[in-house]
């Protein structure tokens, strides 16, 4: 019960820190001139950047602190890995509420239902303390998220021709490739391995989440790759990528 209560008090403790960085990028962070036609843009790329760049480098600590957690993703986890979840469904609530408030459904509709699907996942993990190793292992897909909201900044400071930004895209895709698409496959193989030692429900959610995440993953990959080195710079996307 403790640990439950200390779970909830660290996701709400999150989602008002990540509300404060959110409302504060405007301040730390001069906005470019081109970048003022959407600020809200801005400040919540700039607040998912922060939240990758923080669980991404946890998540590598939490198996790199407690390798024992590798060996048993159900069961066996350490209060710091547990903690990491805490912080991404603050985080992840802070998002969809922003986009609820500040984007039309039609635009933000993936996004929100992305949010969904990872706030359920997580959320059990954390209620149940069981799959926390698996949950901390998805999060391992931050690391390429630093590089994916990097990328959308650069956009937004009309940097898209500098050598910074054809490096960044390189570096963005290799990571894509290793931290999002490999990792998403070896979880799949995961749930497929370990299905006896799941139960129904959970098997069901983690299943349908994975088919989820898997297809919106390929068809970003494929966004990316188009407007980054299939096409001519000038026809590169503004949308926001996640």
């Amino acid at each position: 019960m403790e640990m439950l209560d200390t779970g909830l008090a660290i996701t709400g403790a999150s989602f008002v820190c990540f509300r404060w960085v959110n409302g504060s990028v405007n301040k730390l962070i001069p906005t470019p001139s081109s970048a003022l036609r959407n600020p809200w843009k801005w400040r919540n790329i700039w607040t998912s950047f922060v939240h990758s760049l923080l669980t991404g480098i946890w998540a590598l600590l939490g198996f790199y602190l407690h390798p024992e957690m590798a060996e048993d993703l159900i069961s066996t986890h350490s209060r710091f890995s547990h903690c990491l979840i805490a912080v991404s469904i603050g985080y992840f609530i802070h998002d969809f509420v922003d986009m609820l408030q500040n984007q039309k459904l039609l635009q933000s509709w993936e996004l929100l239902f992305h949010h969904t699907v990872v706030i359920t996942c997580f959320g059990i993990s954390l209620l149940l303390h069981r799959y926390i190793g698996f949950a901390v292992v998805a999060l391992l897909v931050e690391i390429n998220s630093i590089f994916l909201h990097l990328r959308q900044i650069l956009l937004m400071a009309n940097q898209l021709k500098t050598t910074f930004y054809r490096l960044n895209s390189l570096v963005n895709l290799g990571t894509y490739v290793i931290f999002r698409i490999s990792t998403l496959a070896w979880m799949t193989r995961w749930l497929v391995l370990n299905r006896e030692n799941i139960p129904l429900l959970t098997y069901t959610i983690g299943s349908v989440g994975m088919a989820i995440m898997t297809v919106m993953n390929i068809v970003l990959f494929y966004r990316l790759l188009r407007s980054d080195f299939l096409k001519s710079t000038r026809d590169l996307p503004s949308e926001k990528d996640k």
